[in-house]
């Protein structure tokens, strides 16, 4: 998909030289830009972030169960 110039903000993100290396030789051997894989990366890792809440909404209702009982039971079924 292609984002006309009004769609990009520049930003200024300081890589650990060995993540920014790294980077560059996955931008050059995917014929991608640094850019375009900070893009996908921000963008699964949101995607991700969004899963999980949605997991949580899911299982809302669910009764809590302590961590104590928890370790008790796996005691009990000689788990631990």
């Amino acid at each position: 998909m292609a984002r006309s110039e009004e769609d990009l903000k520049r930003s200024t993100v300081y890589l650990e030289g060995s993540l920014h290396r790294a980077l560059k030789l996955k931008a050059a051997e995917t014929d991608s830009s640094i850019s375009e894989l900070v893009n996908r990366a921000i963008k699964l890792s949101l995607l991700e972030d969004a899963e999980d809440l949605a997991a949580f909404d899911e299982r809302a209702d669910e009764p809590d169960l302590a961590f104590e009982d928890v370790l008790k039971d796996l005691k009990k079924r000689g788990k631990l």
